[in-house]
């Protein structure tokens, strides 16, 4: 269940962002979204490359606070820019979500 809630976080939810933000280009928005999901290519730094029990946040070089605090600036930067930063925030915080319920 848990993965479920976490893709579909991942996939569904950068659509309805971008439609809520950005009226008139929202596709083009909610594309952008989805490609920060490249951030995750840092996984294929770990051993295993994929762990199920393991929390992404603070484990992985792109996940770190001060990754995100680049990505925070650059939600200050023009579109697209804009739409990488609050993308990749966006992933964080799904990925924080899956932590938090881990630890229950």
């Amino acid at each position: 269940m848990r993965s479920i809630v976490h893709y579909s976080l991942h996939l569904v939810v950068p659509f309805g962002i971008a439609r809520l933000l950005e009226r008139t280009r929202w596709l083009r928005a909610a594309l952008v979204l989805l490609g920060t999901m490249a951030v995750d290519a840092d996984h294929l730094l770990s051993s295993p490359v994929y762990d199920p029990s393991r929390c992404s946040i603070g484990h992985h070089p792109l996940h770190t606070e001060t990754a995100a605090v680049v990505y925070a600036l650059l939600v200050l930067a023009p579109a697209p820019w804009r739409w990488v930063g609050i993308g990749l925030l966006m992933h964080l915080g799904t990925d924080l979500i899956d932590c938090l319920w881990m630890q229950t």
